[in-house]
């Protein structure tokens, strides 16, 4: 005799493991279908252009590297949703185009810190420092770790072109030059970056990994250049 305050589910569908798994394998169909039918239906004329969106530079690539290697996706997601307050907090909301050279894609599931995706252009070279540093000096409260290595660890360029290679061959456009001149390219944007925290009175060389982890962050979110003043018609 079942008991009345057993759950209707409990009492009609989990003892009937066939009708079970038919419901469940319709339920399943259904949200496939919600998902995989826009991919089909959309105007392929509104396709992003692949030229507009430039690949990470070498110094981006070891920043994204060490930004993995640090585990900082694991607090912070990359993907702004397309709500008002996330939009007002974060900028537009991210766009599927913007991910095309991302291998893995780091989107991230939880939020201890704030989503990222934006952040690029938002704080000087120098903030990103003094926060790596000691995360409270530049955000009262908060409860990332410090990582003082990074204004001591040296990048290794071989490393770095080795990644530049591999991306190269999952179909990230670098040309010729780009695979040859990883060193180059590498110390003059590393060279900029220190120029620019040099005047905020902070030493550091070009190949250290504050500065690679700097210029990964400093370029996220600047693929989207329309802001929310300038968004006809897209906010929600």
């Amino acid at each position: 005799m079942s008991d009345d305050n057993t759950p209707w589910h409990r009492q009609h569908l989990e003892p009937r493991a066939g009708l079970f798994a038919i419901l469940t394998t319709v339920c399943i169909s259904v949200g496939g279908l919600v998902e995989i039918v826009p991919m089909f239906t959309i105007d392929s004329s509104d396709a992003p252009d692949r030229v507009t969106i430039e690949p990470y530079t070498p110094l981006e690539v070891a920043g994204r590297d060490i930004y993995i290697r640090e585990g900082c996706y694991v607090c912070h997601s990359q993907m702004v949703r397309p709500f008002r307050d996330e939009t007002l907090r974060y900028g537009l909301w991210s766009r599927s185009e913007e991910y095309m050279w991302d291998r893995p894609f780091l989107l991230g599931s939880r939020r201890i810190g704030p989503d990222l995706h934006r952040v690029g252009g938002k704080y000087p070279d120098a903030w990103h420092y003094e926060h790596m540093f000691d995360p409270r000096s530049t955000s009262p409260g908060s409860v990332m770790p410090p990582y003082p290595w990074l204004s001591r660890w040296k990048i290794d360029v071989d490393d770095v072109n080795a990644s530049v290679v591999a991306l190269n061959r999952l179909g990230t456009p670098y040309s010729s030059e780009d695979l040859t001149a990883t060193a180059t390219v590498l110390q003059a944007q590393g060279s900029e970056i220190v120029e620019r925290m040099s005047a905020s009175g902070i030493e550091v060389t070009w190949d250290t990994e504050i500065v690679a982890l700097t210029a990964y962050l400093q370029r996220l979110g600047r693929d989207r250049t329309t802001t929310l003043a300038d968004a006809d018609g897209e906010i929600p």
